[in-house]
């Protein structure tokens, strides 16, 4: 389907979106569908999802009861046209059950718009109890993270690392603070395609300053270079000069590193 390119913005938030969020269904010989079901609130998005379809679809309401309300209504678009699930199937979305095995595709694609319909549809952004901005992302897919982080690191300079949660085997993203301003910024460009109540989200993200007063935390992530050669050098003060480091970080980090046995090394405080 030549109508479908990844390199226009909204056809690349869609396709993030439907990755997340669509369910593909295959069916007998040639038949099959696709179908994104929404609260009712967010029927904006799938009307304007079934204005960039060059295939017919449909949209339906219906309410039924849930573990959450008695009466909850939603919104289903639903797309048959075999030649559209085919040119999907082919850009990465696959049929049935697709939480760990989805990835970024690999066709040329808008980043930023395709990362926003993940965020869209799996993540969260806003404001905490606190009043510090954030915005995170949840998935099983070892592909996504390796992307989404890569993406970060390349705006905010910042390497992070990060852990299934032992719970439920996903991966919880949550960025804050500036970092967390600087990707909503990107990610939520005036004009773009997005859930409205995310957009008034993205608002209140973008237009936090940090209170006066507040210190600014410069913790820096460590290379694998950096671990190595603290690791080769045998003095720890040396260690700390050589990297621009505090001796307490350098001990944190060789801790880590090397666990509580070996790492017990007691770094001489530095000289008044």
């Amino acid at each position: 389907m030549n109508d479908f390119d990844l390199e226009r913005p909204e056809h690349a938030y869609m396709f993030g979106f439907l990755q997340a969020d669509g369910h593909l269904h295959q069916g007998p010989g040639n038949k099959g569908r696709l179908s994104v079901e929404l609260s009712a609130r967010d029927a904006p998005l799938l009307e304007e999802f079934q204005r960039l379809c060059p295939y017919n679809s449909s949209i339906r309401y219906r309410t039924r009861s849930t573990n959450f309300a008695a009466e909850h209504t939603s919104v289903v678009w639903t797309v048959c046209a075999r030649e559209f699930r085919e040119t999907l199937q082919s850009l990465g979305l696959p049929p049935g059950r697709k939480s760990d095995t989805i990835a970024p595709p690999t066709a040329p694609h808008s980043e930023r718009d395709y990362l926003r319909g993940l965020v869209d549809a799996d993540g969260s952004l806003g404001r905490t109890g606190r009043d510090l901005p954030f915005i995170s992302l949840t998935t099983k897919s070892d592909a996504v993270v390796a992307y989404f982080l890569a993406y970060a690191e390349r705006l905010t300079g910042q390497r992070r690392i990060l852990n299934r949660n032992a719970r439920d085997d996903i991966y919880n993203i949550c960025i804050t603070r500036e970092d967390a301003v600087t990707i909503t910024s990107d990610l939520y460009h005036p004009g773009c395609l997005a859930l409205p109540r995310k957009l008034a989200a993205a608002q209140a993200v973008t237009t936090w300053v940090r209170p006066a007063g507040v210190r600014r935390n410069n913790r820096r992530s460590w290379t694998d270079e950096e671990t190595e050669l603290l690791l080769a050098t045998a003095d720890p003060a040396e260690a700390a000069v050589l990297l621009n480091r505090t001796v307490q970080s350098c001990q944190m980090r060789r801790w880590r590193v090397q666990g509580p046995k070996k790492a017990r090394v007691r770094f001489p405080r530095p000289l008044a």
